[in-house]
C-alpha cells in the first residue's frame, strides 16, 4: 500500500532513535516526505544520515517538551508517528520513575499540538508496559495478554507504563470529542539492528561480544518474554496507520514464549562464548510472563509477525559482531545497563 505514503507529509517523532530510525527507513522506501524531530538523547544522526543528506528527510533537532519547537515540528503534516519518550530498558524504567513522567507532559503537549495544527492522524508508540503487573507474575501460566486485560482495575508497569496508557486513553478521547484519527501500538520487547545495550536481548549479545564470564543474568532466568523483532514492529506500526482510526490499541508481538535462559544459551551456543551463568535475582527483572496476543491486530489490519525469535537474534548478533568495536562497548556497557 505504498500509493497511501507517497508524497505524505509525515512527522516522526524520535525518529534518530532504534525504532524511530527504522521506521523512517520504511516510510522513505514508500515515498513519503519525512520529517523527524529528536532531541538525540537516544537516537543518533547516523542512523538517518542517508536520508538527510539525500534531501529525503528533514531533520529538527530540539526538545519537544518546547511547546514552540513542537509547533514547529508539526506544521504542515498530514501523519505523525509519536514515538518520542524519556525511556529505556529495565534498569533505566524501574530506576528512572521521574525522568520517565516527563513523557506524561510530552505526549499531551505533541497530542494538543496535532489537534490545533489539524494533523490527520496520530500513530503512538504504546507499550505492553500498560497491562497490569498482577496478571504477569506466574511464568508457569500460558498466559497472553489480550488488549481488554489493560483494567479496570488498572496497575501499570512503573511510570513509564502509566504515561503509555495515559497517552492511549488521551487520543481516544480527542477522537471522541474532535474527531482526530488515531491509533496506539502496543510494542512488546523490541529487537534488532540498531538496538542499544539497555534492553535485554542487545544486552546479553553484548556481554558475549566482551567476553563476560561469568555472564550476568539479571533475575532468574526463567522470565518469560515475546521479543519482536524490529521489521515486524514497523510494519505493523505502518499498518495500523492505514487501518485504524478511532484510537484502537493493538498488540504488536509475536506470541511466541521465550524463556530468558533460553535466550542466552542460544546466544552463547550462537557466538561460541564459553561462560558460567550466574543469575541476578536482585536486578531490576520487571514482569514474570509478557506474552503478547495479536489476534486483533491481524483482524483489524491483516499484519503478523513474518520473523521467528532465534531467526532474528541471529540477525541480530551478526550485525552487532560485525559493526561495534570492543573497547567502547566495554566503556559504555555497564552504564548502559541502567541508563539511556
Amino acid at each position: 500500500m505504498s500509493e497511501v505514503w507517497q508524497g505524505r507529509r509525515v512527522l516522526v517523532t524520535g525518529g534518530a532513535a532504534f525504532i524511530g530510525s527504522n521506521l523512517v527507513d520504511a516510510l522513505v522506501a514508500r515515498g513519503a516526505q519525512v520529517r523527524v524531530a529528536d532531541n538525540l538523547s537516544s537516537g543518533t544522526l547516523e542512523n538517518i544520515q542517508g536520508h538527510v543528506d539525500s534531501g529525503q528527510v528533514e531533520f529538527l533537532s530540539g526538545d519537544l517538551l518546547q511547546p514552540d519547537f513542537t509547533r514547529r515540528a508539526v506544521a504542515g503534516v498530514q501523519t505523525v508517528f509519536h514515538l518520542a519518550a524519556d525511556h529505556g530498558g529495565r534498569g533505566y524504567v524501574d530506576l528512572h520513575q521521574a525522568e520517565c513522567s516527563t513523557n506524561l507532559i510530552l505526549d499531551g503537549l505533541v497530542f494538543k499540538t496535532c489537534r490545533e495544527q489539524g494533523v490527520e492522524k496520530v500513530v503512538f508508540a504504546s507499550s505492553g508496559c500498560v497491562y497490569p503487573n498482577y496478571k504477569q507474575m506466574d511464568p508457569g501460566e500460558t498466559l497472553y495478554l489480550t488488549e481488554d486485560m489493560v483494567g479496570p482495575p488498572y496497575d501499570a508497569d512503573n511510570l513509564y507504563g502509566w504515561a503509555k496508557l495515559m497517552g492511549e486513553m488521551t487520543l481516544q478521547a480527542y477522537h471522541k470529542q474532535y474527531g482526530m484519527k488515531s491509533a496506539s501500538c502496543r510494542y512488546f520487547t523490541v529487537y534488532g539492528p540498531r538496538g542499544v545495550e539497555n534492553h535485554a536481548v542487545i544486552a546479553m549479545i553484548a556481554r558475549a561480544f566482551l567476553g563476560e564470564n561469568p555472564f550476568e543474568v539479571w533475575g532468574t532466568g526463567e522470565q518469560i518474554r515475546n521479543w519482536t523483532y524490529i521489521d515486524d514492529i514497523v510494519s505493523g506500526t505502518i499498518r495500523a496507520a492505514e487501518a485504524i482510526d478511532d484510537g484502537t490499541a493493538v498488540n504488536l508481538g509475536t506470541m511466541e514464549r521465550v524463556k530468558v535462559m533460553d535466550a542466552v544459551q542460544e546466544i552463547l551456543r550462537y557466538t561460541g562464548h564459553r561462560a558460567e551463568i550466574v543469575t541476578l535475582p536482585q536486578m531490576p527483572t520487571g514482569p514474570l510472563n509478557r506474552v503478547a496476543d495479536n489476534r486483533r491486530m491481524k483482524s483489524l489490519t491483516g499484519w503478523e509477525p513474518q520473523v521467528k525469535f532465534m531467526d532474528g537474534l541471529h540477525r541480530t548478533i551478526d550485525w552487532y559482531f560485525a559493526s561495534k568495536d570492543r573497547d567502547h562497548v566495554r566503556a559504555i556497557f555497564k552504564r548502559m545497563l541502567t541508563e539511556r
